[in-house]
């Protein structure tokens, strides 16, 4: 139910733009109106909620969810999707463009999904654009109407509705983007190097891996750099899983190519050596990598290389996952590739940032603030700020539990954590100075990129 007009939010810990500190939290209308000095601002006239040592973070942004409703609801939809969100801490998503029949590659496709989405979001929620080959024409429109950029894929995706570009397509969409100031997340791995790697299929993760080696990401970012480089396009790679790829960033950068890249909770806290066999929840595209690997992913994050760390949430049906413990064969090439981790993520990285000697803080940097800042949103959400929207969580950064699959909220009981014990759990989650309430009624609302994002980030 809704909070009080007016409501001060009071923590010995909380996460602000400039560090951890106690303080309170005035809020108004929905907005962050004030911010005090711990126990200075007076209960008359305000409803006080007292978090002692509770931490209050600002509400997660997560910019990589694939929520494929309409047409394929069974893997996941608005309602679950969102719930889970909103249990995990996260207060804003945006939805990529595949997965869903129809894709978002046109305006009807977008309108499809805003009207599916309406009435069933418990938090805030924006939409990605596709550009794919044969649609160059609808991404100025799809651009007008408030998509938040454009996902591309360098290899198949997947599902036939949306193609990879191939070398032409990929220039024509970044020049075209680039003449609309838009912002294109691309899927990269090289699809001429995944056709040569060893195709094994089987049990054995190991296996699997093979057939989707870094080589494949190192071409393909080296591939899109050189066409942003030709087309001035700003450019964003999507789930970075193999370190390889820095060196490659790193100089684009410093020639002043518009580069950002994201990892994802998965690289940085599971590792291919622990991964059993046929433990096909653990698939995904790129895969899961060795633990060197996601030292390397850390450094690079605690070093400022990544501006987001984000679920990439891309659940499906049991039986699409082929796992054995539903009567599947194991089979890690035939398995649908998807991590489901929505609700998991905040908790998950929180585990292995603090063993790292990592800060909420820092956290909050990679999780809230800076998906937030990729996507022009950074006015308004990811940050205890006053003026910003009061998306807000009470985080308790010291408790732990077992994960559950069926106690999720996503649709269907599945995720690589399942069995693990994590540290972090939300206690209560604000969407625009509300209590979210799993099972009350939805008020989250639909979101358009802003209309004069920046241009340059870095």
């Amino acid at each position: 139910m809704p909070i009080s007009e007016t409501e001060v939010i009071r923590s010995r810990r909380v996460v602000l733009p400039d560090g951890e500190r106690p303080a309170d939290v005035l809020v108004r209308d929905g907005k962050i109106a004030r911010i005090a000095p711990h126990g200075t601002l007076p209960a008359d006239g305000h409803r006080v909620t007292d978090l002692g040592d509770t931490a209050l973070l600002p509400g997660l942004v997560d910019t990589h969810v694939h929520v494929n409703e309409p047409g394929r609801t069974e893997w996941e939809g608005f309602a679950t999707a969102t719930r889970a969100a909103a249990a995990g801490g996260v207060t804003t998503i945006v939805d990529m463009p595949l997965n869903s029949v129809p894709p978002t590659t046109t305006p009807a496709g977008l309108e499809a999904k805003r009207k599916t989405a309406d009435g069933q979001a418990w938090v805030d929620l924006g939409f990605w654009g596709g550009a794919v080959p044969d649609n160059l024409a609808d991404l100025e429109p799809l651009h007008r109407a408030g998509v938040f950029g454009f996902k591309s894929f360098l290899a198949p995706s997947g599902v036939d509705e949306f193609p990879h570009l191939d070398a032409a397509g990929l220039e024509a969409a970044l020049a075209e983007q680039a003449r609309l100031g838009a912002l294109a997340i691309i899927h990269a791995e090289d699809p001429a190097v995944l056709a040569a790697a060893p195709q094994q299929p089987g049990v054995h993760y190991r296996d699997f891996l093979a057939s989707r080696p870094a080589d494949a990401e190192t071409a393909a970012v080296a591939r899109l750099l050189d066409a942003a480089r030709r087309t001035g396009a700003r450019v964003h790679v999507l789930h970075v899983s193999s370190a390889a790829v820095l060196p490659l960033l790193r100089q684009a950068r410093a020639d002043g190519v518009q580069v950002t890249a994201e990892t994802c909770p998965h690289y940085l806290t599971l590792a291919a050596e622990r991964i059993p066999d046929g433990g096909t929840a653990f698939k995904c595209c790129p895969p899961i990598r060795d633990e060197a690997n996601r030292d390397a992913l850390w450094e690079a994050l605690a070093a400022g290389e990544f501006i987001a760390v984000v679920s990439d949430h891309s659940p499906s049906t049991p039986d699409l996952k082929l796992l054995p413990e539903h009567g599947g064969s194991g089979d890690f090439a035939a398995a649908w590739g998807g991590i489901a981790s929505l609700q998991l993520g905040l908790p998950a990285v929180w585990t292995e940032a603090r063993r790292r000697g990592r800060t909420l803080a820092e956290v909050v940097g990679w999780m809230s603030s800076g998906p937030a800042r990729l996507v022009g949103l950074d006015g308004r959400k990811g940050a205890v700020a006053v003026g910003h929207d009061a998306d807000l969580v009470a985080f308790d950064p010291d408790a732990d539990f077992a994960v559950h699959a069926a106690e999720l909220h996503h649709r269907n009981p599945v995720t690589p954590y399942a069995g693990r014990t994590l540290t972090g759990a939300v206690r209560t989650t604000w969407l625009r100075g509300r209590v979210v309430d799993p099972g009350g009624e939805p008020f989250g609302v639909q979101l358009t990129r802003p209309s004069n994002p920046s241009e340059e980030i870095q």
